[in-house]
């Protein structure tokens, strides 16, 4: 698409070298979700350092705020929004401890990727454009406010918990956004649930084979973006297998895990399970079975998913048999996957749940599921479903988060500014798009009247994953449309 033949108004344009250094130091820093206290102390010392006004609420959200450049004092005031908390998943050959182990990001034609782990870029990459806006002097813009939630990736108690006058400004620049070639105008409803089971143990039946049955190899991903690529979910195969076996032969369970995080599709699991010496030919027989049928299922969607059944000891207890069977079938009864496309939105995934973490504690189980839906009643719908499948097993279900849907004014002079900007930097038209995940625009609409927000980022693949990978090219050219979009906006008067 050809410019608007606007003169561009940022006469300074640096490259994104520091964006790079200051992601490098950023992911240093461990900063799982829950766990921001030390990511929030070095955003503190990053803004002393700069001679910057800081401040850090009870959650370790900071807002970091700079004047604005010398003639644009009475320029809008700008809010660059991100979160400060990652998804920390690893490959499990890998040693990792993400609450004391930093992030090894490398260069690999032209991606940027890590060794071994989740990369951080959602959203440690929008957050890293945002220092180096408040890091450098040249950079034209008007009165800014940087924020840092916390706990936006499970929970977004940050954002649902800041105060009315955290912030001053109401056009926001969120750089949360995975699509370069997109603007994001809305963003689903998002639903958090955690479960718990009680259950008491008892002694090992006679005459039992105890096995540890692996389900390993899948792409995972982003339960909200990817939720549509037809990828298994490993907690829900498992559970399949577990269930249908249940039925057939005299099943006893040990222990169960499986996932990585509660929004991502579980790559793994596995369980360790009982079975009568006299039926172990059968329940080898009913695994070999349900594997191919998965193979021939998702072979091209997730096509390094398998099986792995081997033998195990026997435990010193297992779970009461009850409350076990209670437990598969509920599992197994969860909804998963895109439930139901947009009928305004094309190729666009309306609601959907994925079930995120199953655990064995020593006294209990526990699910999370993660539902989404760009319908705020659509989604609590079915939430309530699934609580009344875990209530019927006697489990406690807890609503962790309920972050409302949002959508933007498409006809806001904000949004065209942001679209213009797109096609004189990069030539190129941005699409408009509403995504299946959640962002914090919900809260921010609801708790600062007036807000006006547009989402921008470069192009990440993969987020929540070990395979999650950042084009290069992109963030220099989304970090040229941000240095733009500010000076354009340090010309309008507030």
């Amino acid at each position: 698409m050809e410019s608007n033949g606007k003169k561009l108004t940022a006469t300074y344009r640096p490259d994104a070298d520091k964006v790079f250094n200051i992601f490098k130091q950023l992911n240093q820093v461990p900063r799982p979700s829950w766990h921001e206290e030390k990511a929030a102390e070095f955003l503190c010392r990053f803004a002393e350092k700069n001679h910057l006004e800081y401040e850090k609420d009870q959650n370790n959200c900071v807002v970091i705020r700079k004047a604005a450049t010398k003639g644009y004092e009475n320029a809008t005031p700008i809010v660059m929004l991100n979160h400060v908390d990652m998804v920390c998943v690893a490959v499990k050959e890998k040693t990792f401890d993400p609450l004391h182990d930093p992030i090894e990001s490398y260069e690999d034609n032209g991606w940027l990727k890590a060794k071994g782990t989740s990369l951080g870029a959602d959203n440690g990459m929008g957050l890293s454009m945002a220092l180096a806006v408040l890091q450098d002097e040249k950079i034209v813009h008007g009165p800014i406010e940087c924020v840092a939630t916390t706990n936006e990736e499970d929970g977004m108690t940050g954002a649902a918990n800041l105060s009315s006058d955290f912030i001053k400004g109401r056009k926001i620049i969120n750089l949360d956004s995975e699509d370069y070639d997109s603007i994001t105008v809305g963003s689903a409803g998002a639903y958090l649930q955690f479960t718990t089971l009680p259950f008491t143990k008892e002694e090992v039946p006679d005459g039992y084979s105890f096995f540890t049955l692996h389900i390993k190899g899948g792409l995972g991903g982003h339960s909200g973006v990817d939720i549509n690529k037809g990828r298994a979910n490993a907690n829900k195969l498992l559970f399949g297998v577990l269930n249908e076996t249940n039925r057939k032969l005299p099943l006893v369970l040990s222990e169960v895990n499986g996932g990585e995080a509660n929004n991502s599709i579980a790559v793994s699991a596995e369980a360790t399970i009982g079975i009568p010496n006299t039926e172990k030919d059968s329940f080898l027989q009913e695994i070999d079975s349900y594997a191919k049928q998965v193979k021939e299922n998702y072979g091209k969607q997730d096509p390094n998913l398998f099986f792995e059944i081997q033998p195990a000891n026997q435990p010193a207890q297992i779970i009461h048999k009850k409350t076990t069977d209670a437990f598969i079938k509920a599992v197994d009864a969860m909804p998963y996957g895109a439930l139901k496309m947009s009928e305004t939105l094309e190729n666009t995934v309306e609601t959907s749940n994925s079930t995120g973490m199953v655990k064995t504690n020593d006294n209990d189980f526990f699910v999370s599921n993660y539902s989404r839906s760009f319908v705020d009643e659509e989604v609590l719908r079915l939430g309530d479903k699934i609580k009344q499948l875990f209530d019927e097993a006697g489990a406690k279900t807890e609503v962790i988060m309920s972050a409302p849907a949002w959508q933007s004014d498409l006809s806001s002079p904000f949004l065209k500014l942001a679209e213009d900007t797109f096609v004189d930097v990069l030539h190129f038209m941005p699409r408009k798009v509403a995504m299946h995940f959640a962002l914090e625009a919900g809260y921010y609409v609801r708790k600062f009247p007036g807000c006006e927000i547009v989402s921008i980022g470069p192009k990440i693949i993969e987020p929540h994953s070990v395979t999650e990978r950042v084009d290069i090219h992109t963030i220099q050219n989304i970090w040229k449309v941000l240095i733009e979009m500010l000076a354009r906006l340090a010309n309008e008067k507030a």
